[in-house]
Parts: structure tokens; C-alpha cells; sequence
């Protein structure tokens, strides 16, 4: 499970015009999340993923030449594609906020495990 949820964040990343986008790896994310992908908004999301690669890579200039998740994250705001996209915006704040409730769960067993 581990690796499918790294792969999948990894395929969101937009470096190099989106090249590690894969779309079976970014659903199979969605999929670890049943909680917030139900089998239709899993349906949904396949379709808004073919849309929305060639959008931002082959026609919206504006999402070219990017350096991480946290550049996209802000163009996608700012360009309001956030809300074309909500399921897409959903993964890549997901993606962003990843590390930090890894290292907060990381930080937390260790206080446990020092007590002990």
C-alpha cells in the first residue's frame, strides 16, 4: 500500500510538463481513500484526469515549467481550475500535506515510544 500511495503522489508531480502523469497510478491513489472516492466519484475522476492533462499540459501554457506539487497547487488556484477539477485539487493537496502528517505521526510514536 505504501508504494501505491508514493507512486500515485509521484504521477501528480507536474515537473517536465506533467511526464510521470499516469492514470491508473493517480486512481489507484483515490482508491486507498474510499472514505473520499466512492466508486462513482472514482468513475468521475478518470474522465476529469483525461481532461485535465490535456488541458494544463497541451493547451494552458500557464501550468508549463513548474518545480513541484506546491507550484501547481497555487496555479490551480489562481487560474480557478481548482474548482474544474475539485477531485484532481483534492489529490494534490493531499500530496502536499503527505509529509506533514507523516512527520507528525512519526513525532508522536517516538514521544510513545520514549515513555515506554
Amino acid at each position: 500500500m505504501r508504494c501505491e500511495l508514493l507512486l500515485g503522489v509521484a504521477c501528480l508531480n507536474p515537473v517536465n510538463s506533467f511526464s510521470s502523469f499516469d492514470i491508473e497510478k493517480i486512481l489507484r491513489l483515490a482508491e486507498l481513500y474510499p472514505d473520499d472516492f466512492d466508486k462513482y466519484s472514482i468513475v468521475d475522476l478518470r474522465f476529469k484526469l483525461e481532461n485535465y492533462i490535456v488541458d494544463v499540459r497541451d493547451h494552458d501554457k500557464r501550468f508549463s515549467d513548474f518545480t513541484g506539487l506546491g507550484n501547481l497547487s497555487k496555479k490551480l488556484v489562481e487560474t480557478k481550475k481548482h474548482g474544474t477539477y475539485p477531485l484532481m485539487f483534492w489529490l494534490v493537496k493531499f500530496a502536499l500535506l503527505l509529509p506533514v502528517a507523516t512527520a507528525t505521526v512519526e513525532r508522536a510514536f517516538c514521544v510513545v515510544w520514549c515513555l515506554i
